[in-house]
């Protein structure tokens, strides 16, 4: 396969990637906002151990709602992945680990997969079909003008 075709592979998987795993995040942060409501979210992170369980659960509100958008639009990748595979470590650790890999028995394996994907991202990057890389392009243009 010639490089310029591998390299437009590369591009839609990542953008697929992007995609769908920012309307999952979407999803989750939609879910804690509106369908149960950010008391109910807190209360039930409290009864579930999860420290500071109101503080957790208004930023795990916001990093996945915030977050998802981020990862469709593919800005601020990089950081954006961090944050999300940071959110599903609390979520692994404080949730999900004790009940074994199955998420029907409220396992890890949805966090796990989510929690990896999120950090591939954050290493690999948005890639060309995305915000992060018109502002890298734009913003590099202008440093040779400037220069």
């Amino acid at each position: 396969m010639s490089q310029t075709r591998t390299a437009a592979a590369r591009d839609l998987v990542l953008l697929l990637s992007r995609i769908g795993l920012g309307v999952v995040f979407i999803a989750h942060g939609w879910q804690k906002f509106q369908t149960n409501g950010l008391d109910r979210t807190a209360a039930g992170f409290e009864q579930m151990g999860v420290p500071a369980p109101t503080l957790s659960a208004y930023y795990a509100t916001a990093i996945e709602l915030l977050g998802g958008v981020a990862l469709i639009l593919g800005v601020l990748t990089p950081v954006v992945g961090v944050l999300l595979a940071l959110d599903m470590v609390g979520a692994l650790a404080f949730v999900h680990l004790s009940n074994g890999i199955f998420v029907a028995n409220g396992g890890w394996e949805l966090v796990g997969v989510l929690g990896l994907l999120s950090l591939t991202l954050a290493v690999v990057g948005a890639g060309r079909v995305s915000l992060d890389n018109i502002f890298s392009r734009s913003s590099s243009g202008r440093a040779k003008v400037a220069a």
